[in-house]
């Protein structure tokens, strides 16, 4: 069956509303190309606001290292919007049961300090240094809804709104004046410690990316919007009762408590 964008929006819709394992979507019985899944997406991502009465925040991009897109079997990077019902701050508590199986990823927010507007020239670092007003350590929400990562498509991702389910925020700092690369350190109650580069010319670059994606779609990032601009280290599947943190040399830390209330 042929079906239209709107239709498999709506399925994607009625699937998070029961609480449905991720499948992949086919239309026609053929996977679905990037132009046609960025137009389911844009469908859901209005059903999704106008069902929780919220606004777009800003954007996630995924799969922007090798590991990450090794892991999904997707060789390019994806974008997808964030709602404003889901924008926390550090140390919040994440109730696992309001998820189907939620991972978190630890990345760099960008919050935009002006448009940007691609004129047909590469932007480069610089370009978008000009137009950041702040970033911070920040970890992405990510519902997977068990997916089965061996027949994971690009498309059905994309479609999916790339899986963001929020994200959490750290205190806002200025762009370090010189990008050295910083180190990260992902962290829980295991002593273990797992670290990761931050490099801020890749976080521009990211951003870069996705200003110039959203540009062959007609639109443009915004002042005030946030990116999230691709994890630093592996995703991390918590368990209940687990306290994660997230630490950037000369830029704080962040956390999510997986506790039950009360505890």
């Amino acid at each position: 069956m042929n079906l239209t964008k709107q239709q498999l929006a709506q399925a994607l819709f009625e699937q998070h509303t029961t609480r449905a394992h991720f499948s992949t979507l086919r239309s026609a019985g053929k996977v679905l190309d990037t132009a046609a899944a960025y137009d389911v997406q844009d469908e859901l991502v209005a059903l999704l606001r106008k069902a929780r009465n919220a606004d777009v925040a800003g954007y996630k991009i995924g799969l922007t290292s090798t590991a990450m897109q090794t892991m999904c079997g997707i060789d390019k990077p994806v974008f997808g919007r964030i709602l404003s019902d889901q924008v926390y701050r550090s140390g919040t508590r994440v109730d696992l049961k309001r998820y189907v199986h939620l991972g978190l990823e630890f990345e760099i927010a960008v919050k935009l300090g002006s448009d940007i507007v691609p004129n047909g020239t590469p932007l480069s670092t610089a370009d978008i240094a000009a137009c950041t007003a702040a970033i911070c350590p920040a970890l992405e929400l990510v519902d997977d809804r068990h997916a089965e990562y061996s027949t994971l498509d690009a498309g059905s991702l994309i479609a999916d709104n790339a899986w963001n389910a929020g994200v959490v925020l750290a205190d806002w700092q200025p762009l370090p004046g010189e990008f050295s690369v910083r180190q990260g350190r992902v962290f829980s109650q295991d002593p273990q410690t797992e670290t990761g580069a931050v490099d801020y010319r890749h976080v521009l670059a990211s951003v870069a990316w996705l200003a110039e994606e959203l540009a062959s779609r007609g639109s443009h990032l915004r002042a005030g919007e946030i990116v999230m601009t691709g994890s630093v280290v592996r995703t991390r599947f918590p368990v209940e009762g687990e306290v994660w943190h997230y630490e950037v040399d000369g830029l704080g830390t962040n956390g999510v408590n997986c506790a039950q209330e009360g505890t």
